[in-house]
């Protein structure tokens, strides 16, 4: 198991912080209905609940608006009309994209994406043509203050994860997709709650971004599709070099 990695700038997010609260709500609020819709309003008995739940209260979603979601979910209605999508394409400079999308309309989602990729001289793929070139992987994220980069990295050891990126920022652990939920119950024993739990993409190579202008331009592609209310996650294959990352921050 590698004590560090890339991983950080491969997978782009944007924190609550960046993100109007009422549309990441509506994001989280969507993703707690599928799973209960899926799998019933039981938090302890639906692994997929658990961490839609998980995610929604690190993202300091009041417990009223999650109680609510899940009980849409486990109702029908709204949650019946809602219908996961995954959209595969190439972005600015041959960046290969992933785009989850939670939608109650196929053919208004499909535009708005199709659009965006126009927009930034990508392209839309067919399903497939991209998803080869990722690992679907379980990824836990702790913030630094949960502790030292040693700490963390045994753990996450002893726990049956097999990879940890700790940076400044926090620490990213990477286990397989299958064990997420196991993994991620022996380290909340041992460091608490995660900030995030989730299952991801992992890019298996990545391309790298030396350009601050090309940067810049990818940046604002990758921040549009994520400002989209139909999309839940935006993952792609690259990798921005920290000295331009810090001039793009400055």
């Amino acid at each position: 198991m590698a004590g560090h990695s890339k991983f950080k700038n491969i997978m782009h997010r944007k924190g609550a912080q960046d993100k109007k609260r009422a549309s990441l709500f509506a994001k989280l609020g969507k993703e707690i209905m599928v799973a209960a819709k899926m799998g019933g309003p039981d938090v302890e008995s639906n692994a997929r609940l658990r961490l839609a739940v998980n995610t929604a209260r690190s993202n300091s979603m009041p417990k009223d608006n999650i109680e609510r979601a899940i009980k849409k979910g486990a109702g029908g209605g709204e949650a019946d009309l809602l219908e996961e999508i995954r959209y595969e394409g190439y972005g600015p400079g041959g960046i290969a994209v992933i785009v989850d999308v939670l939608t109650d309309n196929r053919n208004r989602s499909a535009a708005d994406i199709r659009a965006i990729f126009s927009k930034a001289g990508g392209s839309m793929g067919e399903t497939g043509s991209v998803a080869f070139m990722f690992d679907r992987v379980g990824e836990i994220v702790y913030p630094a203050e949960a502790g030292e980069a040693e700490a963390i990295f045994e753990a996450a050891l002893e726990a049956g994860a097999e990879d940890v990126a700790s940076s400044d920022e926090g620490h990213e652990i990477i286990c397989s997709a299958d064990d997420l939920h196991a993994v991620a119950a022996v380290l909340e024993g041992a460091l608490g709650e995660a900030k995030s739990c989730k299952l991801a993409w992992k890019p298996q190579n990545t391309v790298p971004v030396e350009d601050e202008g090309k940067a810049e331009g990818l940046l604002k592609f990758l921040d549009a599709l994520d400002d989209n209310d139909d999309v839940q996650n935006v993952t792609a294959n690259f990798d921005i070099a920290d000295e331009v990352m810090e001039k793009l921050a400055g």
